[in-house]
């Protein structure tokens, strides 16, 4: 069994921020399922199911961002799964890819995300397969990139415009979590890790 985590933060007013990116990924790969995310489970909600022929443990945490691993650790203990880098799957927004792209990674630094940095302190490694929901803003036309304003625009709600964007992107993470569960995360990142615009993913991001 797979364990499948969205990283966010538990409130209606988050609900449609960037941040929460992770939480409308597990929403999504649930409803595709037919079920709900709401059982009480090592300090998640989570929801058990098959996912591509694979059974699988979704699973949003309720310790707030920040604190993200504690639940990851205790779920994992409960579940008697004892390799992060085959067992668990991490989907979370990234400042650094512009809406309605994603990028797959088995290992890597935290990059600024508290989340995942909390991820790595409690199970003691960076090596855990993570889906990075793009949620930063497209380069201009002379190839500039646009900040997006940090922790500001991450907890502020998308725009429809926006929601729109990530709903690509949404789509994209659940496509993706099928395929490491089916094909493996090796065949899922050359698949889902293509060149956009002239550039290729930078794998130090």
């Amino acid at each position: 069994m797979k364990l499948i985590v969205g990283l966010g933060n538990p409130g209606i007013e988050y609900q449609f921020t960037p941040h929460n990116a992770g939480f409308l990924a597990i929403d999504r790969l649930a409803a595709q399922c037919g079920v709900t995310v709401a059982n009480r489970r090592g300090r998640a909600l989570t929801a058990r199911t098959t996912l591509a022929g694979q059974d699988v443990l979704l699973a949003k945490p309720e310790t707030f961002m920040n604190l993200s691993g504690l639940a990851v650790v205790a779920l994992m203990k409960e579940m008697e799964l004892q390799q992060p880098g085959s067992d668990v799957v991490v989907l979370y927004d990234e400042l650094a890819i512009p809406l309605g792209q994603i990028r797959i990674r088995e290992r890597g630094s935290a990059g600024g995300h508290n989340g995942v940095r909390s991820i790595s302190g409690t199970l003691g490694t960076e090596e855990w397969i993570r889906v990075r929901i793009g949620v930063g803003k497209p380069p201009t036309q002379t190839g500039r990139e646009v900040k997006a304003g940090g922790t500001d625009y991450l907890l502020s709600p998308l725009r429809r415009m926006q929601l729109q964007e990530l709903d690509e992107g949404l789509d994209l993470a659940v496509r993706a979590v099928e395929m490491i569960s089916t094909e493996g995360v090796a065949k899922a990142m050359n698949h889902f890790n293509r060149k956009v615009n002239g550039t290729a993913d930078d794998p130090a991001a």
